[in-house]
């Protein structure tokens, strides 16, 4: 994004700074929701798998339901032909024809206990999914009561902190619009870096915020001068003077209240 003007270092060292501080403070909010997010999250995907499994089971029984009726139609069918042989034995004209009847007679009610056996492995699977349905669904009562009060909790914690963030957000969008795309870039790619997210750092007692390797005084001098964007050799992060990070972090805290 072009910028409107040129602006001197220090007033970049500033918003840089400034920055910082901004996100920082956005980086607390955040640490604030904890594991909260993530939990809800787990909790919304774990109601869905459950409510699918339940579904599918339900489909389940229907289908095993049209299963056992269709036996059941198989095995009226089947005693009906048995009836109707039987029938025909009494007017056989042979041995042969009797014989003939009598086989299928019984193929008809091998059928028939075929039909039974397979409607009572049916029933039983339909007894075995609905334990499981049941089981499933006080799981899913507890899942979306443990649902309802990680939301609360979490709608809770960002009520007190949205109206803060939202000016936050802004103050950063704002501050980064006065850096140019190349310092900008830069900012953001060290801060994705360090593990405290903390791209811009005070000199403090002669080092870098957080770091133990001292830095030379002419170095320390050139920081305070604000003529130029000084890195820590160390670990690639923007140095500050602690006075311009003083006064930044109390007109910061103006602006957050």
């Amino acid at each position: 994004m072009a910028k409107t003007k040129a602006i001197s270092v220090e007033e970049k060292l500033r918003a840089l700074y400034d920055l910082q501080l901004i996100d920082s403070r956005i980086d607390e909010m955040k640490l604030m929701r904890g594991e909260l997010p993530l939990e809800v999250e787990d909790l919304e995907d774990d109601i869905v798998a459950y409510e699918t499994r339940i579904s599918k089971f339900e489909d389940e029984i229907v289908r095993f339901e049209e299963g056992i009726a269709n036996k059941k139609i198989e095995i009226k069918e089947a005693q009906a032909q048995e009836e109707r042989y039987k029938e025909q034995q009494k007017n056989v004209r042979n041995n042969r024809e009797f014989l003939s009847l009598s086989k299928e007679i019984e193929y008809k009610d091998l059928e028939v206990q075929h039909c039974e056996k397979q409607i009572g492995e049916m029933r039983l699977k339909i007894e075995r999914k609905k334990e499981v349905i049941n089981e499933t669904k006080n799981k899913l009562v507890e899942k979306r009561e443990n649902l309802k009060h990680k939301k609360a909790e979490l709608d809770d914690i960002i009520k007190e902190t949205e109206k803060e963030e939202m000016v936050l957000l802004k103050e950063s969008e704002k501050f980064g619009q006065i850096l140019d795309e190349s310092l900008l870039k830069a900012y953001k790619r060290i801060r994705s870096k360090v593990r405290n997210g903390m791209a811009v750092v005070t000199v403090e007692r002669g080092a870098a915020g957080g770091s133990f390797f001292t830095i030379p005084p002419q170095r320390q001098l050139e920081i305070a001068e604000r003529k130029k964007i000084i890195t820590d050799e160390h670990s690639g992060r923007i140095l500050v003077d602690a006075e311009l990070a003083s006064e930044e972090r109390e007109r910061i805290a103006k602006i957050i209240k």
